[in-house]
């Protein structure tokens, strides 16, 4: 494919993103979507846990790597307004949450030059992955039925889709999703036994 050709594919793939983003924030209110279908969970699970995408250096990355965690998976651009509105307070909860073992991964569906000075203005403090246009399958099969940008995808620490999230997400809903995953999942730390007297 010429440099031509994939401009105005990306061209086009963000002027139905950016319309499909405007319909969505007019009509969605700020919260996840409906659950996912245990087969969708899994497809949509499975194709984004084992994926494995350049990082900004170049260094493929896989996405498995960070399971353990709670995974927050957001689909993003560097021409799409709503994703940039959400990627400050995505920052800061990782400041806030990472150390309890939250994770975001934002996959750029984007270019590289453009994605890369994009995150160093921000100080983004999360993995950056590029995945170009083709990222969009991942979020199709995790229930982007629209190929919409933003979309979010939040996993528990075992790896299963706990919630999806259409256009921007604000961070105290996206909080409402995370901490029960934060706190139901951590492991409870064994009780010292007593010697029997």
């Amino acid at each position: 494919m010429s440099k031509l050709s994939q401009i105005l594919l990306f061209c086009a793939a963000a002027i139905v993103a950016m319309s499909a983003g405007v319909w969505l924030r007019a009509y969605f209110m700020d919260g996840p979507q409906p659950p996912l279908s245990e087969e969708m969970n899994k497809q949509g699970a499975g194709a984004i846990l084992s994926a494995n995408l350049p990082d900004l250096d170049g260094v493929s990355q896989p996405i498995a790597q960070w399971k353990g965690d709670v995974i927050v998976v957001n689909f993003w651009a560097t021409w799409c307004t709503p994703c940039r509105e959400e990627i400050p307070e995505f920052i800061e909860m990782q400041q806030q949450y990472g150390d309890q073992g939250l994770t975001f991964i934002g996959i750029a569906v984007d270019q590289l030059e453009k994605v890369l000075p994009y995150s160093k203005e921000l100080g983004i403090n999360y993995p950056v992955l590029v995945g170009g246009l083709n990222a969009m399958s991942f979020a199709e099969a995790a229930g982007n039925e629209m190929s919409v940008l933003p979309y979010t995808v939040v996993f528990d620490r075992q790896g299963k889709i706990a919630d999806t999230f259409v256009g921007r997400v604000h961070q105290k809903t996206l909080e409402k999703s995370i901490m029960p995953l934060l706190h139901s999942d951590r492991a409870e730390p064994e009780l010292s036994k007593q010697p029997s007297l």
